[in-house]
């Protein structure tokens, strides 16, 4: 790791247990430890997606600061949107197989948000990464097959794309592939350097 960009950015707290997340912010040399954000996901009545993961971004960031008002805290959401329609976490293997089928052989788009909190003022800082991922046509055994494995379990859409086989299932994609991981990794980079005092 380039000793440098870990001396360039403020060490924070990750509001998140994701995996990805984490490892995306080691690639980037952010020091950091991870603590899981519990709050209620629902969608308001007409709320739009991007407002949704935007807004679900910073309550996440703001429950963990509330405990550590001194830190600086990062809060993220990803949802995947075909027609118009909010595809979350999977609830069961039933639900997530159906995502997959609905996603066959479309073009869906991936938003993640993410939401930094500095300071006991709460500093607010956020921004939302956008791509578009055309699927190709899946076959009935390999969502089968992927759904028993227990990989969609825990992803928006019901698929990854890093480290996992749902890799195979896109076709082409339009946009930021980190987004698609689980971070806007640029914005996020750009935001914590702005943090940091004396970087710009």
């Amino acid at each position: 790791m380039n000793e440098q960009t870990t001396t360039d950015l403020p060490s924070i707290i990750l509001a998140s247990q994701s995996p990805r997340r984490s490892e995306l912010l080691r690639q980037i040399g952010v020091r950091f430890r991870a603590i899981p954000a519990d709050i209620d996901e629902s969608i308001e009545d007409g709320e739009a997606p991007s407002d949704y993961v935007v807004r679900l971004s910073v309550e996440k960031a703001r429950t963990i600061a509330s405990s550590n008002p001194h830190e600086i805290v990062l809060g993220s959401d990803t949802i995947v949107v075909l027609d118009h329609q909010i595809l979350g976490k999977p609830e069961d293997q039933q639900q997530a197989a159906e995502m997959l089928r609905r996603l066959s052989g479309a073009t869906h788009t991936v938003l993640t948000g993410y939401a930094l909190v500095q300071g006991p003022d709460e500093n607010v800082i956020t921004g939302i990464g956008r791509a578009d991922v055309r699927f190709r046509h899946i076959e009935e055994d390999e969502i089968a097959r992927y759904v028993a494995g227990g990989s969609p379990m825990d992803k928006a859409g019901s698929y990854g794309i890093q480290e996992d086989l749902g890799a195979v299932f896109i076709e082409s994609i339009a946009g930021d592939y980190y987004t698609i991981v689980g971070l806007p990794l640029t914005q996020v980079y750009l935001s914590l350097r702005s943090l940091r005092p004396g970087v710009g």
